[in-house]
């Protein structure tokens, strides 16, 4: 157990010190949402018109409907360039050095996701301290509420981040990849516009929200900000991060996946 506790201090020690020194990746984690929030959001108040939807008991202005949006979206976006991180540590051959040590491939992975969701926190509390300076501010209580919710759709969106790194054999072909699983997840959820304003246009695209897995970290963060319970996003998100992660120990077997590739 020692030994398990030594690696998990390491790892996280060693992810804190990065993001220490990459702060624009700290100010670039905060510009992104701030500008869907005071820019885009500003354009389509009047465009979209929000009915009562649970977990909200009166109208509310999109600016609030697309908080817990913005901040899936910081999660997804910390998510990735964790895993980007990874893509080049494997072509450094640290990751190699990392999964030859005598803890178990998983937990050395599951560390890995613990780190980046840590980070992933610290940019999305601070996002929404800011938006309480705009006047956008939850209850109270949604503040600690929120904080298992984002501990989850983290580990899922990190889950996937290392599934993706696991199969990116060089550190050049990441940002395609990245792109074309980003803006997708983003665009086609809940972030943006409710269900019901997808069903307006299309049917199929209202399907396509409701399956996308970043749609039920979006809902799981959104309810749990008003002190309400999901347990069907609840339920997707577990497993989501379930199945990406084992799959990402798939890629990064050594007998299998990616050490094979790379060996």
């Amino acid at each position: 157990m020692k030994g398990w506790l030594t690696s998990l201090t390491a790892i996280v020690t060693r992810e804190a010190l990065r993001f220490v020194h990459q702060r624009g990746r700290f100010l670039s984690a905060l510009v992104r949402p701030l500008v869907w929030l005071v820019v885009f959001a500003a354009g389509f108040r009047a465009a979209l018109g929000l009915s009562i939807i649970p977990p909200y008991q009166t109208y509310i202005t999109y600016e609030v409907y697309i908080v817990p949006g913005l901040c899936g979206m910081i999660q997804l976006f910390n998510g990735m360039q964790s895993s980007l991180a990874l893509v080049y540590d494997q072509e450094m051959g640290s990751m190699r050095l990392l999964l030859t040590s005598p803890q178990p491939r998983w937990w050395l992975l599951f560390c890995k996701l613990l780190a980046g969701v840590a980070v992933s926190l610290l940019q999305v509390y601070a996002f929404l301290g800011i938006a309480a300076l705009f006047g956008i501010a939850m209850p109270p209580l949604g503040y600690l509420y929120v904080f298992p919710a984002l501990v989850l759709s983290g580990l899922m969106l990190g889950a996937l981040g290392l599934l993706i790194s696991s199969t990116v054999k060089q550190l050049e072909n990441f940002a395609g990849v990245m792109n074309f699983v980003i803006f997708p997840m983003f665009f086609l959820s809940t972030a943006l516009y409710p269900l019901w304003k997808m069903a307006e246009s299309s049917d199929l695209l209202r399907d396509i929200c409701a399956a996308n897995p970043f749609t039920h970290a979006v809902e799981l963060i959104r309810f749990s900000l008003y002190g309400s319970f999901n347990p069907w996003a609840l339920f997707w998100v577990c497993a989501g991060f379930v199945v990406f992660f084992l799959l990402s120990l798939v890629g990064y077997d050594p007998a299998r996946g990616l050490m094979r590739r790379r060996g």
